[in-house]
């Protein structure tokens, strides 16, 4: 699919604040995709569609999860998280993406999972990075995604569960999975050098 296709699709399902996001995601995740060595136009695609279903109200996104039987754990856990494996789900079923690395990456943008691959990698942060978010901490995720794409994930995983805890909300354990992962990979990496 092309990419202004891919735009127009997404533009009619999202608002526009989060149309805005979605274009500051495609932008970084085609510069970290560069900078990092992933493919450009897999991430230029799953950045399109990392929230298409981000939208949809609450009780459709139940429905797609249970009706197509999609990480029914992730209905004891943040709805925050619930439109990124429907996004998936409707990425393939409905606008004919196949690509599986694409849908990985889409599904996993918001918990992450052990085993990330580079595209899942520059997904996770270009969401979290992209220019128009502005939070305690952001610059610092930036600088670290600039120098090191794990070390940006790694701070951007830890900041995401340390701002869940502070709030006594609940932390999903995939999540919590890929912060070990991810941390083990930096320090063995380190061992390493």
């Amino acid at each position: 699919m092309d990419k202004q296709k891919a735009l127009s699709i997404v533009k009619e399902k999202l608002t526009g604040q989060r149309f805005t996001h979605t274009i500051g995601v495609m932008e970084t995740a085609v510069d970290l995709a560069q900078k990092y060595g992933a493919d450009v136009k897999k991430a230029e695609l799953a950045a399109i569609f990392h929230d298409v279903a981000k939208c949809m109200p609450i009780i459709e996104l139940k429905s797609i999860l249970e009706v197509n039987n999609l990480s029914l754990e992730l209905l004891g856990y943040n709805k925050e998280l619930w439109h990124a494996p429907v996004g998936a789900f409707l990425s393939e079923h409905e606008y004919g993406i196949t690509d599986k690395e694409v849908l990985q990456a889409i599904t996993y943008h918001t918990s992450g999972h052990e085993e990330m691959n580079l595209l899942d990698k520059v997904i996770y942060v270009a969401d979290y990075i992209e220019p128009n978010r502005q939070f305690p901490g952001v610059e610092k995720a930036r600088e670290l995604a600039n120098e090191d794409l794990d070390q940006a994930l790694l701070y951007a995983l830890k900041n995401t569960i340390t701002f869940l805890i502070e709030r006594e909300q609940t932390v999903y354990p995939l999540t919590v999975k890929t912060y070990n992962s991810i941390l083990k990979q930096v320090h063995d990496r380190g061992k390493n050098k």
